[in-house]
């Protein structure tokens, strides 16, 4: 793992604006050192040099994790490293807030990095997409054990801990965010949080959920129906899975993201429901579960090879209910790799 690590800062170094960078976010420490942690800090020179700065409750850790790197053990993680850093530095400005930034730069010139480290995590290694691999086949896993679970009666909160404790039981780290269990009218809010409105026959359920391996973050949601199934229900799942396969499809290198965006929104709009699918088509996944790149109708930018996404449309119906379909997939040269693999027809419990 260190020359993974290592090849990171070489191809963070060779695109630095200034002698040095001071890596603050804690996601991109760990990205560019392999180090988890609550307090630390990496200093990356344009010549690859670099120097890992932690407390002493993560000094074990760090030389563990980052044998290769000097350790710099101190709480004050970013003060001392930019006292190495010379006159010039390079900072995450979307991470130092204003107060940090005066009592950080007093002597030195800094100069924002922007989201450099970000745009490299973009792309991942394979080993990453390995990880990411596992995550979604744990997820895939725990929606089979817990589908006979779901049943009249079950409320919402029961169904969300029953995922989570499925995904750790089957080897997960954890959650990759709080479960979303969202039945009958409750499916019509995307983000709702899981209840205790117990499930009823004719409801639809939205499940999202993921699991989390090694810091990778898995990311997949289905719709089921419980007992009798209306046709409204089945018109918009019908729909969402059409928009979703389409998605999935148009998930490939140089494709700009608006228009993989439009792939899924162009089927819901042809079939009545434009106002009702109110978010981006998805996002990037990986050491976050938000990251970029973003798809949406006003996102920019092309999509290219070994970038994991998510393709997860939508209809709401408020006060009725909705769907949402979603799989983390990779773009490849050859076709998108779906990592989620769960079953995409109506299943009726």
């Amino acid at each position: 793992m260190p020359q993974i690590h290592e090849r990171r800062r070489a191809a963070l170094a060779a695109r630095l604006p200034a002698p040095a960078a001071l890596i603050t976010r804690l996601v991109n420490v760990r990205y560019l050192t392999g180090l988890a942690s609550s307090h630390a800090a990496v200093l990356v020179f344009a010549d690859g040099r670099a120097v890992l700065a932690t407390d002493a409750r993560y000094a074990g850790t760090a030389a563990a994790v980052a044998p290769d790197l000097e350790l710099l053990v101190t709480p004050h993680v970013a003060a001392e490293l930019v006292d190495r850093a010379g006159g010039e530095v390079a900072f995450e400005a979307h991470d130092i807030t204003v107060e940090d930034h005066a009592a950080l730069f007093e002597n030195v010139r800094a100069v924002p990095l922007g989201r450099l480290v970000e745009e490299l995590r973009t792309v991942k290694d394979e080993e990453e997409i390995a990880l990411l691999r596992r995550a979604c086949a744990l997820t895939d896993r725990t929606f089979g054990l817990v589908l006979p679970k779901i049943a009249p009666g079950v409320t919402e909160k029961e169904i969300a801990r029953a995922l989570e404790r499925g995904m750790v039981d089957l080897g997960a780290d954890g959650p990759a965010f709080a479960s979303i269990v969202a039945s009958g009218p409750n499916g019509a809010v995307p983000h709702h949080v899981a209840g205790d409105r117990p499930v009823a026959d004719g409801d639809l359920v939205t499940m999202d959920f993921g699991a989390l391996v090694e810091g990778y973050h898995a990311d997949m949601t289905r719709t089921v129906a419980v007992g009798s199934v209306a046709g409204w229900q089945r018109e918009i799942y019908g729909l969402v899975a059409e928009a979703q396969a389409a998605a999935v499809a148009a998930c490939l290198p140089d494709a700009a993201v608006p228009d993989v965006d439009a792939a899924a929104r162009d089927v819901i709009k042809a079939g009545g429901h434009a106002a009702d699918f109110t978010h981006g088509l998805g996002h990037g996944v990986g050491l976050e579960i938000h990251e970029a790149p973003m798809l949406g109708p006003t996102r920019t930018g092309r999509l290219t090879d070994r970038v994991p996404v998510t393709a997860e449309p939508g209809v709401y119906l408020a006060g009725r209910g909705g769907v949402r379909i979603e799989d983390t997939l990779v773009v490849r040269a050859g076709g998108p790799e779906l990592l989620t693999q769960t079953t995409k027809e109506l299943l009726v419990l």
